[in-house]
């Protein structure tokens, strides 16, 4: 009789699981959580196609290096796991990474301000320096009810919306961004989320919004986009806060 072996992660799986772990447990310190719900998934090196996703049930604040599962890109374990993976949820992020060699993390989030600036029109406001980095680099995807993985077509609208933008505003429904990697993707979903803070504390004031000159939310933009660290000190000094109060991410 046959049994299964789990897999031994490689040296760079390993890696990348600690950080995926590292960001989920982030997510969940800075309040960025729906519950069980939403994903953050990292690619893994090969041409295998595989990825890394949550256990569907875990809160993110559980999420270590070795419960995080291994998929191929329709959703499917790749590994042995006595929990369930939520196919249907990982259709979004499927789409990004088979489409864009470059989104090696994919972040998704249901957040009360990234769901409320998904609830209108005007997309993310320059009201200030924080949103201006974001300007006409996020793109705007029109609500098709849940995300499911017998609705091929709308992935095929994902990527068109997503093109070579740093995200995605889910109409009616949340954020996402992608990165070259875990800290690059974490760096944008975070300040992505601070724009839609900020944008809905200056429009609850009731008080006329001042915009800036488009030549100085450019130049905002351009200045951040010359800053190649790109959120690597950031992501560096969050690293050293969870290795001292949430050690266990690692295991």
């Amino acid at each position: 009789m046959s049994t299964v072996t789990p897999d031994v992660p490689s040296v760079p799986e390993r890696a990348l699981r600690q950080e995926l772990a590292a960001a989920y447990r982030l997510i969940a310190h800075f309040g960025m959580t729906d519950l069980v719900y939403t994903h953050l998934s990292v690619r893994l090196p090969g041409p295998q196609h595989t990825y890394l996703v949550n256990p569907y049930g875990f809160l993110f604040e559980e999420i270590t290096a070795s419960s995080l599962v291994k998929v191929d890109a329709d959703g499917h374990p790749r590994q042995p796991t006595a929990w369930p993976i939520n196919p249907a949820g990982f259709v979004i992020h499927s789409a990004i990474h088979r489409a864009r060699p470059d989104a090696a993390c994919v972040m998704h989030t249901h957040t009360v301000a990234g769901m409320a600036v998904a609830a209108q029109d005007q997309r993310i406001l320059p009201v200030n320096q924080i949103s201006m980095e974001f300007h006409d680099r996020i793109g705007f995807h029109a609500y098709e009810g849940i995300a499911a993985d017998d609705n091929l077509s709308e992935r095929e609208r994902l990527v068109r919306d997503l093109g070579q933008h740093h995200g995605l505003i889910l109409q009616n429904h949340g954020l996402l961004t992608v990165g070259r990697s875990v800290a690059e993707c974490f760096y944008r979903m975070y300040y992505l989320e601070q724009a839609c803070r900020i944008q809905i504390a200056a429009q609850s004031t009731g008080m006329p919004l001042h915009f800036p000159s488009r030549d100085s939310i450019l130049r905002a933009r351009q200045q951040f986009e010359d800053d190649t660290d790109q959120g690597q000190l950031i992501w560096q000094a969050l690293i050293r806060k969870l290795d001292r109060e949430q050690p266990d991410y690692k295991d």
